[in-house]
């Protein structure tokens, strides 16, 4: 069987056609340390005995696995600010911190396998390497500083706390949500809009795919707490001085 489709994997699929038609199940595999790319030509039955699998199971749970809805959106206005920075945490920052690492990892892989085909390789995976490093600064300073005072301030609890404390940490926030869109921006030119090409292995297609779930994410993470979040702290900051 040459290719599949999300509702008929069986053991006889080969596993490279499985993440080519599909690349966002990659990480299926990855988590069960199955190779797809390299190893792509065996079937699912000989990948997951030689990872003492079974194959029908783990056929099933690709096919759960790529046909899973996406999780339901909320109203982000509907919540109070309390509620929306733990959505924030929960859902965002939960995601960005299992998803960043294998992200780095297969940049830099495939960087240092195909980088001499082109060029634009090495740039994209130290792009991808500076958008971790600054995510991951970045959730925890909101974790730790600003969305607990977002949570005292309306609890009516702020401890004290100096006028422009909510301010100055949501000016320096905008500012790292600034530079991390400019820099997904050059990954999506630098990668033909995370488009792969003919030539491009399967581990290319499932950093592009995890790059592209990456930039959606990123959007609307930002716009929770660009338009939403930040100025209603602000307003509410501005009320009760």
């Amino acid at each position: 069987m040459n290719s599949a489709t999300e509702s008929s994997f069986t053991p006889e699929t080969r596993v490279g056609d499985i993440v080519a038609a599909h690349p966002t199940l990659a990480r299926v595999f990855e988590r069960v340390g199955i190779d797809y790319c390299c190893g792509g030509k065996k079937t699912l039955a000989q990948a997951c005995t030689a990872r003492g699998l079974d194959a029908a199971t783990f056929a099933t749970l690709l096919g759960a696995a790529g046909t899973a809805t996406s999780r339901p959106e909320i109203d982000p206005a509907g919540l109070s600010l309390a509620q929306l920075a733990d959505h924030i945490e929960q859902t965002h920052h939960a995601y960005l911190k299992a998803e960043l690492p294998r992200l780095v990892e297969l940049a830099g892989r495939v960087a240092r396998k195909h980088g001499e085909r082109d060029p634009r390789l090495a740039e994209a995976g130290e792009t991808v390497r500076q958008i971790a490093d600054e995510m991951f600064s970045h959730m925890q300073k909101e974790e730790r500083i600003l969305f607990p005072l977002v949570r005292q301030l309306e609890a009516g609890t702020p401890g004290g706390l100096p006028c422009g404390s909510i301010a100055n940490p949501i000016r320096q926030m905008e500012s790292e949500h600034d530079f991390v869109g400019k820099a997904t921006a050059r990954l999506r030119e630098l990668t033909n809009g995370f488009q792969p090409d003919a030539s491009a292995c399967n581990t290319h297609r499932a950093l592009l795919a995890g790059l592209a779930e990456f930039e959606a994410d990123l959007h609307t993470h930002v716009h929770k707490e660009n338009n939403i979040l930040f100025p209603r702290a602000l307003a509410l900051e501005t009320a009760v001085i």
